[in-house]
């Protein structure tokens, strides 16, 4: 199914040309408007009509989430401020947010990509959508919140957290999809099955939209069996429209990014050249399409790499591999690169292993590993617990070249975010 047909299958040629002429006009509007990007643009000796094909793309300037927050709070803005609808921040734990702004035809656009993902995935005026994302200054509920809309979708705004609650408005309105965090999905599937409910039983679930953290292909089935549903990787980003920038199809291999309103790029986060297709590197986005707030070449640090393929869903806007993690997040432990995600997918990928789990640096470059046991996890003999924890540090040692502390605990031992999760302590900074 198609929410817009013509656009989702423009041959590449006339998407290439929409692209260069969205460019373009984007180029003239920060230009025109933006004291920054005039300034970067000057340095660089360039202009608006540089710009004649998308290989010129490369001679603007990039956009770092540093420049974001110098230029807090309206440097960054390219309309009057009485044509801002709507503001967004960043969930930025020091110092100052970004601030993101949008325009009425903004939102509009954002709402439309929304609904693009939910007919991609077979959502229709049937569902309903049961939002467990945070309302508020974070964009990922609100956005994806009127592309349901525009779908048809009856919403539920329930907000993140209150497991009772959640539980109840499932049953009494037959949700059928949810928008979730994977921690949090996790964490619910351990709640319905310490009560005994079995999701094909007692619930309509069919789909879940996770995202708002990266999380392994390991961890999406989990998630699967313990709520019953088929989930969908959502990507989006504040500083681009939320949710939305990329959604997986059916064929659930890779995430579309709709490149009529982003223009991406793959690039060595160390040296910021381009890296060849299929080859991991730092996504970098354009936005195309936007009024109030637009962005050149902006610097997500989120690890992907690009699919060259075609989909067999017809779609012809290329795809994303899943984030495999942030350039932000990558952890130096003993001179070795360890990625957050490496250490998930070895845990999510053993059965006795429960759904959470926390990672602490400490002392001389230290990692340990605290680990919940799943509820049928073992058999109470101390023998199989050592055992288990033997293979998880023998895994982990392979999978990261770290050999680290590893710590059994029971179910529900650890917190639980009902927001994003917090999976790493790293003491050596404090």
């Amino acid at each position: 199914m198609f929410w817009d047909r013509v656009i989702e299958t423009l041959e590449r040629a006339a998407l290439a040309r929409l692209q260069l002429e969205r460019l373009q006009t984007t180029a003239a509007r920060v230009a025109a408007r933006v004291p920054f990007y005039q300034r970067q643009l000057a340095a660089r000796h360039v202009t608006p009509d540089h710009i004649r094909s998308l290989d010129d793309l490369r001679r603007l300037p990039f956009t770092t989430n540093a420049d974001l927050r110098a230029n807090y709070p309206e440097g960054l803005l390219a309309v009057d401020r009485r044509d801002v609808a709507r503001l967004h921040t960043s969930s930025g734990t020091t110092g100052k947010p970004k601030a993101l702004f949008f325009s009425r035809r903004d939102l509009d656009a954002a709402a439309e990509l929304v609904a693009r993902c939910f007919v991609m995935t077979g959502a229709t005026a049937d569902d309903v959508l049961q939002n467990m994302m945070t309302y508020g200054l974070f964009t990922g509920a609100l956005m994806l919140h009127y592309g349901a809309e525009k779908v048809g979708l009856m919403v539920i705004p329930a907000g993140p957290g209150n497991s009772d609650r959640q539980l109840m408005l499932m049953q009494d309105f037959g949700t059928t999809i949810i928008h979730v965090t994977p921690s949090y999905a996790l964490y619910f599937a351990d709640l319905l099955e310490k009560r005994g409910l079995r999701p094909c039983r007692d619930l309509t679930l069919r789909k879940a939209y996770v995202g708002a953290e990266p999380y392994t292909e390991e961890t999406r089935h989990k998630i699967e069996q313990g709520l019953g549903v088929d989930v969908y990787n959502c990507y989006g980003l504040s500083e681009m429209n939320g949710p939305g920038v990329a959604f997986e199809c059916g064929q659930k291999h890779g995430l579309h990014v709709w490149e009529d309103n982003f223009l991406l790029e793959i690039i060595d986060p160390e040296t910021s050249e381009p890296v060849s297709d299929g080859q991991p590197g730092e996504l970098v986005l354009t936005t195309l399409n936007r009024e109030a707030m637009p962005l050149l070449r902006y610097r997500t640090r989120d690890i992907t790499a690009l699919i060259p393929e075609p989909c067999p869903c017809g779609r012809t806007h290329r795809r994303i591999q899943r984030i495999t993690g942030r350039a932000d997040d990558m952890l130096i432990v003993r001179g070795v690169n360890v990625y957050p995600q490496q250490i998930e997918r070895v845990l999510m990928g053993i059965p006795a292993v429960g759904r959470n789990y926390l990672i602490t640096l400490d002392g001389l470059d230290d990692m340990s590993v605290q680990v919940e046991l799943a509820e049928s996890g073992f058999d109470g003999q101390v023998e199989h617990l050592v055992n288990l924890q033997n293979q998880i540090i023998e895994r982990l040692r392979a999978e990261t070249l770290v050999k680290p502390k590893v710590e059994l605990v029971p179910p529900g031992a650890l917190p639980v975010s009902e927001g994003k999760a917090k999976r790493v302590v790293d003491r050596r900074r404090l």
